[in-house]
């Protein structure tokens, strides 16, 4: 059931929907969201008349002083090789991305092409949003994607978008404060909580997640209720439990701050570059910052440590790119299928921090040469995507808003997996 009314009723839920998320995936630390008043365009390269081309648009989250310089110049690249088509990139953060896709459904105001978190695709998809490219998807000859990726993309059997680019969660640690604790990088829970707790002191914690009461929260918990065994869908489980008691505790012991509740992924990465956390999870987005943060660190990535009669397991993040109700589609087929071709999707994902969702491009090839890449590489292919699910929001909050009360003391876990499960169950009946 689309469940239209609902969700255009309820917009304000999906302010909440920040991954991934990695990433993102999410404003730096301090990073001050602009309304969409104050945003930025691309400038039209001055040997180019754009008065007789098609004009389309195309909103993305890229923050402008990092992804977003990139995704300036690959626009601009495609308007000078364009000779009837002209776009024009706008910066929207996140939050008010996601704000506005709602409001313009109802408002008609939609760019012609949006981006979108990969989790919440199946959502906006439902809501009226993105355009069925289904048809157009299958005779494009260059299309091959990974099956996780696509499959983000994909609402009630029908394509919505293009997988734009992946990422994943790993740990990362300080290599000095390992080799001078004479500890190995840890692989295991018991082995990740001996760790921290060594490199635990006054003034360093030692780990650090994100566990706001975001998309965020979600994503970082999810590594740790998979490796258990557990899946969203139930909750209420033996999995369940074991994550949020391993987590609670390293909080009720020291060994993590209490403030995780309000970290971003952002915030977590200032912590570990500033040495106040010895160890994090967080994706490779955060590589870049971490190279003008703490240039002199020495510092490295692992997977997320298993549950000890577990698996490894991490969260498939990024985001993916649709065309909007509404728009020329004509033209923004031309742009997308540009912009996501093969050789363009490696340069761009290798230059904003991401890995190429195309299943021809090979990612280990692509980082033969970068070590810390290569072990994201390695991770990606067996990385849990969220969803995908028009009510993925609704499942997501139900599930972060546990986790928060379970890290604050507001209920203990048996009553927060409980009242959770209700809400989920509840969620998917009326589907």
């Amino acid at each position: 059931m689309k469940r239209n009314l609902a969700y255009l009723l309820t917009g304000i839920i999906l302010l909440t929907s920040l991954a991934g998320c990695g990433k993102k995936d999410n404003p730096p630390a301090g990073e001050t969201e602009i309304a969409v008043a104050d945003t930025e365009t691309v400038d039209v390269p001055e040997e180019s008349d754009s008065s007789e081309k098609a004009e389309i648009t195309f909103w993305h989250y890229m923050n402008e002083d990092k992804e977003g310089v990139i995704v300036n110049e690959v626009i601009e690249e495609f308007n000078a090789s364009q000779s009837e088509i002209h776009v024009t990139g706008q910066y929207i953060p996140r939050q008010e991305l996601m704000k506005q896709y709602t409001i313009g459904v109802v408002s008609g105001d939609l760019p012609d092409i949006g981006m979108v978190d990969n989790p919440d695709h199946a959502s906006y998809a439902s809501m009226g949003v993105f355009e069925d490219i289904t048809d157009l998807f299958n005779e494009w000859e260059s299309a091959d994607f990974l099956e996780g990726s696509l499959n983000s993309c994909i609402y009630n059997d029908r394509i919505y978008g293009v997988p734009w680019g992946n990422n994943a969660l790993g740990l990362f640690y300080d290599v000095d404060l390992l080799e001078e604790a004479g500890i190995g990088v840890p692989t295991t829970w018991s082995e990740l909580e001996k760790a921290a707790e060594l490199l635990t002191t006054e003034g360093r914690y030692g780990l650090a997640i994100s566990a706001p009461g975001t998309e965020e929260g979600t994503f970082q918990y999810l590594p740790w209720l998979l490796s258990a065994g557990g899946n969203v869908n139930e909750f209420n489980s033996e999995a369940g439990r074991k994550s949020l008691e391993f987590l609670s505790n390293m909080i009720e012991k020291g060994f993590m701050s209490r403030e995780v509740i309000n970290w971003t992924q952002g915030d977590i990465q200032k912590q570990f570059a500033s040495g106040q956390a010895a160890m994090m999870i967080n994706g490779p987005w955060q590589f870049s910052a971490m190279g003008t943060d703490a240039p002199e660190k020495n510092w490295s990535v692992a997977k997320v440590p298993k549950a000890d009669d577990g698996e490894y397991a991490s969260v498939l993040g990024g985001e993916n790119i649709g065309i909007c109700k509404g728009a020329n589609m004509d033209a923004a087929w031309t742009f997308l299928t540009w912009l996501t071709s093969s050789e363009n999707s490696q340069r761009i994902c290798k230059g904003i921090g991401r890995f190429s969702p195309r299943a021809d491009v090979d990612l280990q090839q692509m980082f033969a040469e970068d070590e810390k890449n290569l072990l994201f590489a390695e991770i990606l292919p067996t990385a849990h995507s969220r969803g995908p699910s028009p009510v993925w929001p609704e499942i997501s909050a139900a599930i972060y808003t546990a986790v928060q009360e379970v890290f604050t003391g507001q209920k203990d876990i048996d009553t927060s997996l409980l009242d959770a499960q209700v809400k989920i169950d509840e969620i998917n009946a009326s589907n």
